[in-house]
Formats: structure tokens, C-alpha cells, sequence
């Protein structure tokens, strides 16, 4: 049996490994973790949350240990900023796979996320979104597809049919940002309101740049609606709230996980008021996994002296599900590890995870939201 210590066996290690993937220095074996999204922008802050979410795992794999093919696994993370750009992610993309990563964490936009998996699918790289909801992220039957939220089709749903049956909205206008992201979750939650017997008095269109929504306000206002859904990001739900309550408007405001997020008080300022908006995040934690979330969130606030955004607790059980999947096989390859991931049963500090055969999680949970005196407050888990 040969040891690393023999300097034949440590040539071949060597070899081996720098051929795939990974490269092997003086008995280890260093895997690259590619993480991308939005480190630039208006969403910037959420991108970075996600980003710090990986920076944890990583570290906490490294203290671990871990031996992987027979060497001492170091995890490196190679992180890359797309600024919530289709054209950026997929360069993003294209520079992990050159750069030989062993996986991919993200990305957070499901605009960044859908044409950057088939640069992952092609050159056979797992993939594994945190974030991203546009359920045709894992309908284009990419087998390296995954993710570790609910889609937008159980998102919107669940928000169109609470529009109406707890909060009883009559007549309803729709706004979204015409991203894959914003325009998916107003699709589903227009379906969903309506089935229930709601009437969608207005659908009106903006983009994720915007901060002027006077317009399209007014002609909203004139419709009557007693709920606005905007499906798009914190960025603009803040002003949007603002102008709302410049022009009388005592509509609620409700959206999906992109403006769930704990700097929409910071950015709606007085116009967020109390329980005037209902958001839903794309997973959501049981009783029995509060204790590990809420220590997360404690250690992260610690290390980097800011709170968790949104979804930094999701990027760190992608980052820790890739990882067991890479010590179970025995190997950071991805063509042996991916089996793998395809069949894992994972306890996350999130819940559960494991995948159906599209790469979308098992019984996916939401988190109901509002506000109430400047702070987020749950209002339930569902499924």
C-alpha cells in the first residue's frame, strides 16, 4: 500500500489529480468551489449575503479535516460577481469552467442562473442554486441542475391564493420587473389570485433599474386595487412603497423572496408601515430547525458584524450538501460525485434536502412574511 509520504505515490497522486479535477499539493487534494452573483449593483447587498454564506461553509469545511481520495481536501472558493446580468453570468460561467471548479454555487438571479447552467451542463459541472425560483431553471432537464429552495410555481401560488383567501383581495393589480425572476412569480401569483376569484384590475411592467414609478402608480391608483404584487427585487419595492404612499395609496404590497428581505425597512423607510406588506422567502424553517438557524445567524453576525440578508443560510447548506456529496463518493470529480448529489439525503441546518428527479428540493417550504414596527415578522411556515 502506498503512502503520500512515498515520493512515487505522492507523483502519482499528483498527477492524477491535477489531470481532473483539483490539484494535489504535498498530500492534499485543493477543490475549487465557484460561487456567483451579484457582488455590484443595486441588489449588491444581497449578492454579498449570499457570497458570506459560502466564506462560512468553506471555512467550516477546512476545519473539518476531511480526507477526499485519499488526501487532506482544502476548499477554496472562487467567487465571481455577474451584477444580475445575463450577459455576465454566462462570462462568469465560462471563467469557472475554464478555471477547472469542482462545483458551482449559485447563481442568486434566476435571469443569471438559466442560460449559466447550460455552460455548467455542457462541461458536466453539478450546479446547485440557492436562491434562484423560475421553475424553468430545472425544467430544461440539465442532470447538473439543482436547487436547494421552492420554486416560483409553490411561491406565487401560495402568495396569490393568501391574497385572497386570508386577506381577502377583491381586485388586484400586477407589476413586475420583466426579469425571469419578477415576471415567473407575478405569472404564478396572477394564476393563482385569479383561480381563487380574484379580479386582476391592472398588469403593468417596469425593469430592474427603475426608480421612478409615478406612471405606472397612477394609472394603478385609478383602478382601485386593495392588493399591488410586484414581482422584482428590495431595490425597487422600497421606492415603490414611498411613491405609493406619496399618492394616497393604502393598497398592500405583496412579493415574492426578492423583496422578503431585511433591508426593505431601510429602503421604504415610513412608507413600510405596519403589516402593509405580506412577502413570501423561498424556504422556510420548522420548529426543529430553528435552533441551528438561529446559530448560524449568531456566528454570522459575529464574523462579519452585519446580519444575514436573506439567503446566506441556503448558500451555506449548497456549499455543506456538495461537500458530502464529494466525501460520500470519495472523490471531488464530478462525474463520480454527482450520482452522488442526484440521490443524497442531507440534514441541513435549513431542513432536509434532497432532490426529485428535475434537481428541485423535496418538500420545498415558504415563509410568510410582514413588517411590523421596522422588522420582518413571520407569519408561518407552509409547504
Amino acid at each position: 500500500m502506498f503512502h503520500t509520504n512515498h515520493p512515487i505515490a505522492a507523483l502519482a497522486l499528483a498527477t492524477a489529480l491535477t489531470a481532473g479535477y483539483g490539484a494535489a499539493h504535498a498530500g492534499e487534494v485543493v477543490i475549487k468551489i465557484g460561487h456567483v452573483a451579484p457582488l455590484t449593483g443595486n441588489i449588491a447587498h444581497m449578492g454579498k449575503d449570499n457570497e458570506n454564506g459560502a466564506r462560512m461553509a468553506i471555512e467550516e469545511l477546512n476545519a473539518k479535516g476531511w480526507m477526499i481520495g485519499g488526501a487532506k481536501a482544502r476548499f477554496e472558493l472562487l467567487s465571481e460577481d455577474d451584477a444580475a446580468d445575463p450577459k455576465q453570468g454566462t462570462a462568469a460561467a465560462q471563467k469557472l469552467v475554464d478555471a477547472k471548479v469542482n462545483g458551482v454555487i449559485g447563481h442568486l438571479n434566476s435571469g443569471t442562473t438559466i442560460p449559466a447552467s447550460k455552460i455548467y451542463f455542457d462541461a458536466g459541472i453539478p450546479q446547485i442554486s440557492p436562491s434562484a425560483t423560475n421553475p424553468k431553471y430545472t425544467l430544461q432537464k440539465f442532470d447538473t441542475a439543482f436547487r436547494v429552495v421552492a420554486n416560483d410555481g409553490q411561491l406565487g401560488g401560495t402568495l396569490g391564493r393568501y391574497a385572497v383567501g386570508t386577506l381577502h383581495g377583491k381586485a388586484v393589480a400586477v407589476i413586475d420587473d420583466r426579469t425571469a425572476y419578477g415576471q415567473g412569480v407575478a405569472d404564478e401569483f396572477l394564476k393563482a389570485a385569479k383561480a381563487a376569484g380574484a379580479q386582476i384590475v391592472s398588469r403593468e411592467y417596469t425593469n430592474n433599474q427603475a426608480t421612478d414609478f409615478a406612471a405606472i402608480l397612477t394609472t394603478v391608483k385609478f383602478k382601485k386595487p386593495d392588493i399591488v404584487f410586484y414581482g422584482g427585487m428590495d431595490a425597487q419595492a422600497g421606492p415603490l412603497l414611498r411613491q405609493m404612499q406619496q399618492l394616497g395609496m393604502d393598497a398592500k404590497l405583496m412579493g415574492g423572496d426578492g423583496i422578503c428581505s431585511t433591508e426593505l425597512p431601510k429602503l421604504a423607510g415610513e412608507a413600510l408601515g405596519d403589516g402593509k406588506v405580506v412577502c413570501a422567502e423561498a424556504g422556510g424553517v420548522t420548529k426543529e430547525f430553528e435552533k441551528g438557524v438561529t446559530d448560524f445567524r449568531a456566528r454570522y453576525k459575529q464574523k462579519f458584524g452585519d446580519d444575514v440578508k436573506l439567503y446566506a443560510p441556503y448558500v451555506y447548506d449548497a456549499v455543506m450538501v456538495m461537500a458530502a456529496a464529494m466525501k460520500k463518493a470519495n472523490s471531488a470529480d464530478p462525474k463520480k460525485y454527482l450520482p452522488v448529489l442526484k440521490t443524497i439525503h442531507y440534514k441541513g441546518i435549513t431542513g432536509p434536502i434532497s432532490f426529485d428527479g428535475n434537481g428541485d428540493i423535496n418538500g420545498g417550504t415558504l415563509t410568510l412574511y410582514t413588517y411590523k414596527n421596522g422588522a420582518r415578522e413571520s407569519l408561518g411556515v407552509v409547504k
